[in-house]
């Protein structure tokens, strides 16, 4: 049977989900992107930024030199996360073979799934925009390779079906730094022996491509004439949650770095209720100005979902680690031991049922209004 591969990319992801919460946003220049004087980098581009050359990766200082006036955006930790896993589950729906590869992209096998391969994209498609808000590009081919080279092509919001036999058609023209898994430096070496396209690629005898390629210079040979067996892997359960800060400059402020403590743990209790688990043991992970890396946990009398619970036990690991005065590069907050439920119990302590109320009150403002709509008042920024 034929198979049918669908590769799902969320076009411009952070971008997109800042123009949700800003719709002034749509349609201007900007980035999600660190602050230009902070070793900032571009995470995520607007396309009318990108007509302009600011790319993913970019330092912030360079991509406001090619484009003045572009909008810098910080980044909204723990909201990628929630708008990711809504359209995973959307996903889930049409196959329960789904390969998430990355925050905004995943690969379904809906081969015997009734329907014509591109309407069944474009219902996918529809289905994303309608209830998830995002735009998506979907490419489908007989493998995951062609698929995603497709989707690429079928930027920005398109949908491109590669009929079976056509895929090394589909790709003989392309740059060879196109092929999914060769980078610049390979390319570098193959355009060296000149190979510049991935149809010179597919054309090539293995005894050239070794000094490359070395024994899997035949595999390269059959992916560039788009012959990918690989299977569609089904999501693993999901073991642990977690949220990192790295600082733009060395923290030792430990009013700076508990604030912070606070925020992440608060970002993991809101992704943990928005994919339903409760956690047992909480982690912490600390890095030093000098690149040493340390983690602690602990595991909790009972599993929750609540900041509140996360943090208490996130300071107590904190401040047993601590070194007065040491420089910190990242902190990270984790919650693992996933359940989907705890048992109830007899009494309610520590006015529990009433923190779940009012986390859950809080949930539901962030999504309809955005984030920052409501937050601590230790996490807001004191008025001179």
């Amino acid at each position: 049977m034929r198979r049918v591969i669908l590769h799902v990319d969320l076009d411009a992801f952070f971008c997109a989900v800042e123009e949700l919460r800003d719709p002034s946003l749509r349609g201007k220049a900007f980035a999600v992107a660190g602050r230009p004087d902070q070793r900032g980098v571009v995470s995520s581009a607007s396309y009318p930024a990108r007509k302009r050359g600011v790319r993913s990766a970019m330092p912030t200082a360079q991509a406001l030199r090619l484009c003045p006036g572009l909008i810098v955006v910080p980044h909204s930790h723990g909201i990628y996360g929630e708008h990711s896993d809504r359209v995973m589950n959307t996903l889930r729906t049409y196959a329960n073979e789904i390969q998430q590869i990355s925050v905004d992209e995943a690969f379904l096998d809906l081969t015997g799934f009734p329907g014509e391969p591109r309407a069944l994209a474009l219902e996918i498609q529809r289905r994303i925009r309608d209830d998830d808000q995002l735009p998506a590009s979907v490419g489908v081919a007989t493998s995951k390779l062609v698929a995603k080279m497709a989707s690429g092509r079928a930027k920005p919001n398109g949908v491109l079906v590669i009929a079976d036999g056509q895929e090394a058609a589909f790709m003989a023209p392309m740059a060879i730094e196109e092929l999914w898994g060769i980078g610049a430096a390979t390319g570098e070496r193959l355009r060296a022996i000149g190979i510049d396209t991935i149809g010179a690629l597919a054309d090539a005898a293995p005894e050239a491509l070794r000094p490359v390629f070395g024994a899997h210079a035949a595999g390269v040979i059959e992916r560039a004439q788009g012959l990918d067996p690989s299977p569609v892997h089904a999501d693993r359960e999901v073991k642990s949650i977690s949220e990192e800060r790295t600082f733009a400059q060395d923290v030792s402020d430990p009013a700076l770095l508990r604030k912070t403590l606070l925020s992440l743990s608060d970002d993991v209790a809101a992704r943990l209720r928005a994919s339903g688990y409760f956690a047992r043991t909480i982690q912490l992970k600390l890095r030093w100005h000098d690149f040493k890396t340390i983690t602690r946990q602990t595991t909790l009398a009972t599993p929750t979902h609540l900041g509140d619970d996360i943090f208490a036990a996130i300071e107590a690991l904190w401040r047993a680690a601590w070194r007065d005065g040491e420089r910190v590069r990242l902190l990270g907050v984790g919650a693992s031991g996933l359940a989907g439920g705890v048992q109830p119990t007899l009494f309610d302590p520590g006015g529990a049922n009433a923190r779940e109320d009012l986390a859950r009150a809080l949930d539901a403002l962030r999504e309809q209004y955005g984030r920052g709509i409501v937050k601590r008042a230790s996490l807001t920024r004191k008025r001179p």
